[in-house]
């Protein structure tokens, strides 16, 4: 499974080779890191914390701070539910690489809010006619039913708040894939205004993160380098050894010759005493 998070732009068009003219929307995708990987252990769900956007670390209070430590400060965290166990660990970081033009992916963002509204625009009722009578009547709802309950329904259709809710199209094509720009080139209309945040997905795939490449060159410069280093530094880690050793040597040395010269002092004392008391 791919995800990743990103930002509407705009919507523009882009002409295929046999002339076609296609509609895409302009997202800004990435690069994107990963802030918690969820095992499932805690509350049985498995899922993957990506966040995504700059954000000023003054402006995330005291507990964002703290689950973000080590971390760069990130506008928008959002989940992603996985199956599988993924290779992923927090702190890598992904772009849209991973996605490939022709891929089918589902965006989910939410809906433009659109305040309150009528049946027509709302649910598409058709209103009243504008002749035989009627009057200020062409967009009411008309009747919703028996008086007997004297009650409305639920789930009967009628004005109310619409838009500025969760929205999921699925089986978009991706058209291009911009790295140079962090773009995906969506075809199609994709929920939200501009600015809006959209969660990206397919069900196949996997994501791949790219370790830091370093060149051949610089790694066998490296290696010269620390050959010789090495090398005196194993020579003076030996020549420091064998001192010590020969220090070793002459401190016992000369602690059993002091041994040996005070034993033959106490002999030499010993005789005199004795040579004393004979005479």
């Amino acid at each position: 499974m791919k995800f990743i998070v990103g930002k509407k732009l705009d919507m523009t068009q882009v002409f295929r080779e046999d002339g076609v003219v296609v509609p895409v929307t302009r997202v800004q995708a990435g690069p994107c890191t990963i802030t918690q990987v969820k095992d499932g252990k805690e509350n049985g769900v498995k899922a993957v914390q990506v966040g995504f956007g700059d954000q000023k670390t003054f402006r995330l209070n005291k507990a964002k701070q703290g689950h973000l430590k080590g971390l760069a400060s990130l506008r928008v965290l959002r989940d992603f539910r996985v199956d599988d166990d993924l290779e992923l660990k927090r702190g890598d970081s992904f772009g849209v690489k991973i996605f490939e033009a022709g891929e089918k992916v589902q965006v989910t963002g939410k809906a433009k809010g659109k305040g309150f509204q009528g049946v027509v625009k709302r649910h598409g009722f058709k209103g009243a006619s504008a002749s035989h009578g009627t009057k200020d009547q062409e967009r009411m709802p008309g009747s919703i039913g028996a008086t007997g309950p004297a009650r409305v329904f639920k789930g009967v259709k009628m004005g109310g708040h619409m838009g500025d809710h969760r929205v999921t199209v699925k089986n978009l094509e991706i058209v291009e894939v911009k790295p140079e720009e962090n773009e995906l080139w969506i075809k199609g209309a994709v929920p939200g205004a501009r600015g809006g945040f959209l969660l990206i997905s397919t069900q196949d795939g996997k994501i791949e993160i790219e370790a830091d490449e370093v060149p051949a060159e610089t790694t066998d410069e490296a290696d010269k380098t620390e050959e010789p280093e090495a090398a005196s530094a194993d020579a003076d880690a030996m020549t420091d050894k064998e001192e010590s050793a020969d220090e070793k040597n002459e401190k016992s040395e000369s602690k059993e010759i002091e041994a040996e010269a005070s034993a033959d002092a106490d002999a030499m004392t010993d005789k005199e005493d004795e040579e004393k008391k004979d005479a």
